[in-house]
């Protein structure tokens, strides 16, 4: 499952996507929109994308955590539009024989999507509009 939306991300859904009779585990990471950013109170937030590049990209590093990691399967949903905080933004889910890879898989897929996926976050702050650029950490 590989998905770019603007409803809410349904986690019990792609939980259940990525499930399999050999699974001995399912990870899962959700990012949600934060009230604050690089000393910034945050009010709500923006995600632009290109869609066709966005799944393909997405499509591609899933293929890849399934081949480097030997996981079994890899599920990514994005929201775009208007989001407010405590918003899901992002829900990756990894099923895989054991925890080991499917967390290092799941690692794989986010930090992957950070680099590489054409999408684009404007913060909206009691001082304005802010475009986030590429990966951070606070």
């Amino acid at each position: 499952m590989i998905r770019v939306q603007r409803e809410d991300i349904d986690v019990d859904a792609v939980l259940e996507s990525v499930k399999t009779a050999g699974s001995g585990c399912v990870v899962g990471f959700l990012g949600t929109v934060r009230d604050t950013s690089e000393g910034r109170g945050v009010e709500g937030m923006s995600v632009e994308v290109y869609e066709e590049m966005a799944v393909k990209q997405l499509s591609a590093i899933r293929d890849e955590a399934l081949e480097r990691f030997g996981v079994h399967r890899v599920a990514v949903v994005h929201r775009i539009g208007d989001l407010g905080v405590g918003d899901s933004i992002v829900y990756i889910a990894v099923s895989a024989g054991h925890r080991d890879e499917a967390f290092t898989a799941c690692r794989y897929v986010i930090d992957e999507l950070k680099k590489r996926v054409p999408l684009w976050k404007k913060e909206y702050t009691a001082d304005g509009e802010v475009w986030v650029e590429g990966e951070r950490r606070e």
